[in-house]
């Protein structure tokens, strides 16, 4: 890999840490609003399962695998037809994704309490709380038509080189669930149905914050479209298996989620702030690599430069190596003070923060695995390789789900966490051995020994100073200054790239602020 496109994909992915980082704190004020005001009983475990159910279908039909399946056609079409042809490519697929989703969404309001005891059978035991779930169900779901027009509007955009109007896509998301729950809290109103009305609504203003970004790159939704196009008939072929694939992972959420319904009330919730705290330095930058790379990977394999792959996959990895061990020591060693200072307010007592720290433990541990994971299947996808990571997925099913009922035993919600973490060990290490079979190392050994170093000094240095007060939090830029300084020391180009990324963004801040204009 050139070093100019080693750094285009660390610029590409910087505007997309960026902006995540704003949307995963804003995510972060968002559950402690609706922690304090709606606490970890009832009313919040039946919330958080109606709105899982359209989530797994976003993943299905929208940002995961029709985005996935989408960029690599779509720049294909690019390269050898021009941009007018993709376009083309870009209206029919909206019509395919408005008849599928709209069908989805007509059978799930029908079947809506069938469904909701599927996901959620202990519901039935408590009483009341399976129809709520139901209600808010309802209300939800047509959450997944909107999303699904903005996960195209992603590909498009992505493809285009534009990563900002997505990455911020989830901002809107958040005000409008803080704004809902502020509402009914200050209303005295059933915060839960708020906060239903409050996704349908988030959807809606999602999907028209990408619209302007679209225009300013010459795409129009009017214009030239067909219900037979070639391109959308290959990206459908592609993700037929990859929304297997995609329903794999989901279902494996879902299972989770029946599992923790037989438990105690509240393990629901637990485990719902728990994942959105490792899915910050996951969202942050773990997706933003494997985001930014998976353009560069499917205009590399469409034009047949494999050792230019490689070498862009490997410094991908490298990259979100040296991120995530750190990420991980850290929540590790804060896990108790941080939940704490983000939902131990309210109605989310002192024992919701002990539990919740537990689950945030158990699922760190997989944090560097799912980190890695990502890129990994980008790279499949890039390749329109898609078979792999399904049967990859069915595997970590299975061992997820198994080790979940037989650990739960014992440790409650936390041995689903750690399952979790389990399942994304595997599931990280059957794709790299698949793809460095493929085509040669991609991570090198000698990277990890520092890395895994480095990040023990992290976690010591953080323990120590865990409990005492404000001390902790003042001190964690400290932690990653001094981590990516040693690493910069010791030679690694993980480190460098790093630096050079940061240091970009600091240099167009200061662009944008004197009045010239750089567009990411």
């Amino acid at each position: 890999m050139t070093l100019s496109q080693s750094r285009q994909i660390a610029r590409n992915a910087s505007v997309v840490a960026v902006a995540t980082l704003a949307s995963r704190i804003l995510g972060f004020i968002r559950d402690a609003v609706v922690a304090a005001t709606l606490g970890a009983g009832l009313p919040a475990d039946a919330f958080f399962v109606a709105f899982r159910v359209p989530n797994v279908l976003r993943r299905l039909f929208a940002e995961g695998s029709m985005t996935m399946s989408f960029i690599p056609v779509f720049q294909r079409l690019r390269t050898d037809q021009g941009e007018a042809a993709a376009f083309v490519m870009a209206r029919s697929t909206l019509l395919w994704l408005l008849v599928v989703v709209g069908c989805v969404t007509v059978l799930a309001e029908a079947f809506a309490g069938p469904l909701t005891e599927l996901i959620a059978p202990g519901f039935a035991r408590n009483p009341g709380q399976l129809e709520t779930a139901t209600a808010l169900l309802r209300v939800c779901f047509p959450y997944i038509l909107l999303i699904s027009g903005v996960g195209l509007c992603m590909g498009i955009l992505n493809s285009l080189g534009h990563f900002l109007a997505p990455a911020l896509s989830p901002v809107v998301l958040n005000l409008c669930l803080i704004a809902a729950a502020l509402l009914g809290w200050a209303l005295g109103l059933d915060v839960a149905w708020c906060l239903a009305w409050g996704v349908l609504a988030g959807g809606l203003c999602q999907f028209l914050s990408q619209l302007p970004a679209l225009r300013a790159r010459g795409f129009s939704w009017r214009g030239e479209r067909s219900w037979r196009h070639p391109g959308v008939s290959r990206m459908g072929r592609l993700m037929l298996p990859t929304v297997f694939g995609a329903a794999v992972y989901q279902i494996n959420t879902l299972l989770g989620t029946l599992l923790a319904s037989f438990l105690a009330v509240g393990s629901i919730s637990y485990l719902y702030y728990a994942d959105r705290l490792v899915e910050f330095p996951l969202g942050v930058f773990g997706l933003a690599v494997s985001t930014a790379a998976l353009p560069n990977l499917s205009a590399l394999a469409a034009t047949g430069k494999h050792e230019e792959f490689r070498d862009t996959l490997s410094s991908t990895l490298r990259l979100t190596l040296f991120v995530s061990l750190p990420a991980m020591a850290g929540l590790m060693a804060l896990a108790r003070p941080i939940v704490l200072l983000l939902f131990g307010r309210g109605r989310f007592d002192a024992a919701a923060v002990d539990a919740t720290a537990q689950a945030v433990m158990a699922f760190a541990l997989g944090l560097p695995f799912a980190a890695l994971a990502r890129p990994l299947a980008s790279a499949f996808y890039a390749r329109e390789n898609t078979r792999t990571p399904v049967t990859v997925a069915f595997f970590c099913m299975l061992v997820n789900v198994g080790l979940g009922a037989a650990l739960m035993q014992v440790l409650a919600h936390v041995g689903l966490a750690l399952a979790v973490s389990a399942s994304s060990a595997v599931n990280f290490a059957a794709l790299a051995l698949v793809m460095r079979r493929e085509t040669g190392r991609l991570l090198p050994l000698k990277s990890l020994g520092p890395m895994a170093g480095l990040s023990a000094l992290v976690f010591g240095g953080a323990f120590a100073t865990a409990g005492t007060a404000w001390l902790w939090l003042a001190l964690i830029p400290v932690w990653a200054g001094l981590y990516v300084l040693a690493g910069r020391l010791l030679g690694m180009e993980e480190a460098r790239l790093l630096l050079h990324m940061l240091w970009g963004r600091v240099q167009r801040a200061r662009n944008s602020g004197n009045g010239s204009s750089t567009r990411p």
